[in-house]
C-alpha cells in the first residue's frame, strides 16, 4: 500500500512539473506566438499612441502585421507625450506624416527578429536607414539615454522591445528644442521647412545652432496670404528668412508697445520692421501682418507666429508706382506722369533717405480731378498746382516716430502733410482733404494695394485726388 502511495505521489509530481512547464513555454518562450507585432501593441493600452502613430500609414501596419521576422523597439504613451513636449506639439496629429513615418520607421529593424540576450554593443540599421546605437552595460540602452524596460515580447512575426523614449533619428537630433523646430515638427509649417530647406547653409545654421534668437515663424497660410505660392531662388529665400530673425530674444512682455500713430522700429537679421503694438488690439508687423501666438520657448530662442509672410522692401516708393503703372490692370500712370513733372518729388519718392507715407491716387482718380477741374489731362494742370496737389498726399517724417503711417496706424483726425492737413477716420477708412466740399477718398481694401513697403516710405491706395485749399 505504501508503495502504490508512493508511486501516485511520483506520477502526479510527474505531471505537475510536465503541465507547468508547458505553461512557462506557452506564455515566457511562446514557441508558436498567434498575434503579430501590430496586434500586439493594439491588445497594450500603454502602446495606444504608437498605435494611433501606426495607423496614419497602411504600409507600415500591412508590413508588420504580415510574415517576416522583424525587430521593433515600442515607445510608449508617456515617451510619445515628452517627444510631443520636446518637439513644442500637443498632438501627433499635428507632425507632418512624412517626419512621423521616418521616426516610426526608426524604430524597426527588419534585418531579423532579435531577443535581448541577443543584442550586442554596436550599431544596427533600421529600416529608416539610419542607425540605432547599442550598448549593453548595466543594461540595454538604445543611443545613450533609452531604456528598454519590457524586452522580448514575441511576436508571431518577430520580437517587440518596450522602451521609455521615442528614438529620434540622428537627422532630426539637432532639430529638436530649437527655433526650428515648432515649424519643422508641425505640418501647418511645411512651406517655412520648405523654403529652409531651399536657403543656404548659413541660413539653417542660422535657426539651428545661433542662440538668443527671435523667429516670426509664417504658418503655409501666411505664405499663401503674401502671395507666394512657389518658392523664390536661394539668395532670396536667404533675404525673406533673416527678415524673420531678429538678433536676441524678444520675448511678448518685452516687445515694445506704442500707441497710433506711432509704431516702433525693429532691425531684423534682414533689414528693418515696424511693429505695431496695441497691446489688447493685437500686435502687427508692417501694417499687414498680425502676431498670432507667441513664446514658444526653444533652446536657442523663442518663437512667435505670424499670418502674413514678411517681405524685405527692394523698391523704393517710385519704383513701386512706376511698377503698378506698367502692370495689369495700371493703376498709376498718371501719378508717375505726375512726379515725372515735379523733379523734387520725384526726387523725395526716389531718394533712399526720405521716409515717407503716400497716399496714392490710382488713374481713376485722376480722371475723377480732371473732370472736376475741366480739364483732359495733366498738361490743363501748372506746376504750381500739380506740386501743391501732389505735397497734399504725403506725411513725412516729423510726423511719426518712423515716418511709416501703416494702416494699423491710422486715427481719427487731422494729420499735417507737406502741404496743409488732411482728416483722416480711421473706422471708416477714408481720408479728405482741406478743400472745403473735396470727395472723400476711400483707402483700399486690396491688401496688395494698401500697406505697401518701401526702402524709403509706405503707399496706400486712395481712389479721390486729395484736394488742398
Amino acid at each position: 500500500m505504501k508503495q502504490r502511495i508512493k508511486f501516485l505521489m511520483t506520477w502526479t509530481l510527474a505531471l505537475f512539473v510536465v503541465f507547468t512547464t508547458a505553461i512557462r513555454c506557452s506564455d515566457d518562450d511562446a514557441p508558436n506566438p498567434k498575434n503579430s507585432i501590430v496586434e500586439l501593441a493594439q491588445n497594450n493600452p500603454d502602446l495606444s499612441s504608437l498605435v494611433t502613430a501606426l495607423t496614419k500609414f497602411p504600409d507600415l501596419v500591412a508590413t508588420l502585421s504580415g510574415p517576416g521576422e522583424f525587430t521593433v523597439f515600442a515607445p510608449t504613451n508617456t515617451a510619445f507625450a515628452n517627444l510631443l513636449t520636446a518637439i513644442g506639439q500637443t498632438s501627433i496629429n499635428n507632425v507632418p506624416e512624412s517626419v512621423l513615418k521616418t521616426i516610426l520607421q526608426y524604430h524597426v529593424v527588419t534585418s531579423g527578429a532579435v531577443k535581448s540576450n541577443e543584442l550586442t554593443a554596436g550599431n544596427v540599421n533600421t529600416a529608416a536607414g539610419q542607425n540605432i546605437a547599442v550598448t549593453i552595460t548595466g543594461g540595454i540602452k538604445l543611443n545613450t539615454t533609452v531604456s528598454v524596460t519590457t524586452p522580448d515580447v514575441l511576436a508571431n512575426n518577430g520580437v517587440v522591445h518596450v522602451i521609455d523614449a521615442v528614438l529620434v533619428p540622428p537627422t532630426m537630433v539637432p532639430i529638436v528644442g530649437t527655433i526650428y523646430a515648432p515649424a519643422y515638427f508641425n505640418k501647418d509649417f511645411s512651406t517655412l521647412v520648405a523654403a529652409v530647406n531651399g536657403a543656404s547653409l548659413s541660413t539653417r545654421d542660422l535657426l539651428l545652432n545661433s542662440s538668443n534668437k527671435t523667429l516670426f515663424a509664417p504658418t503655409n497660410a501666411a505664405f499663401v496670404a503674401a502671395g507666394i505660392t512657389t518658392l523664390p531662388n536661394q539668395a532670396t529665400l536667404d533675404g525673406i528668412l533673416a527678415y524673420h530673425v531678429i538678433g536676441s530674444e524678444i520675448f511678448a512682455a518685452n516687445l515694445p508697445t506704442n500707441t497710433a500713430p506711432a509704431n516702433s522700429e525693429v532691425t531684423t537679421l534682414g533689414g528693418k520692421i515696424y511693429l505695431s503694438n496695441r497691446g489688447d488690439a493685437g500686435v502687427y508687423i508692417n501694417g499687414r501682418t498680425k502676431v498670432t501666438a507667441t513664446d514658444i520657448n526653444a533652446s536657442n530662442g523663442v518663437v512667435h507666429v505670424i499670418d502674413y509672410t514678411l517681405m524685405p522692401p527692394a523698391k523704393t516708393i517710385a519704383q513701386i508706382a512706376t511698377d503698378l503703372s506698367t502692370g495689369s490692370p495700371a493703376e498709376f500712370t498718371q501719378l508717375v506722369a505726375a512726379l515725372t513733372r515735379i523733379p523734387a518729388l520725384l526726387e523725395a519718392a526716389s531718394g533712399t533717405s526720405s521716409n515717407l507715407t503716400v497716399f496714392a491716387p490710382t488713374d481713376a482718380a485722376f480722371q475723377r480731378l480732371y473732370s472736376d477741374l475741366g480739364v483732359t489731362n495733366l498738361s490743363g494742370i501748372s506746376d504750381e498746382t500739380l506740386t501743391a496737389v501732389l505735397q497734399h498726399h504725403i506725411i513725412s517724417a516729423p510726423t511719426t516716430a518712423t515716418g511709416r503711417v501703416f494702416s494699423r496706424d491710422l486715427v481719427t483726425g487731422n494729420v499735417a502733410t507737406l502741404n496743409g492737413n488732411i482728416n483722416i477716420s480711421a473706422t471708416a477708412g477714408t481720408v479728405t482733404g482741406s478743400l472745403p466740399d473735396s470727395r472723400v477718398a476711400n483707402i483700399s481694401a486690396t491688401a496688395s494695394l494698401v500697406n505697401v513697403l518701401g526702402t524709403n516710405g509706405v503707399i496706400h491706395t486712395i481712389d479721390q485726388v486729395l484736394r488742398p485749399q
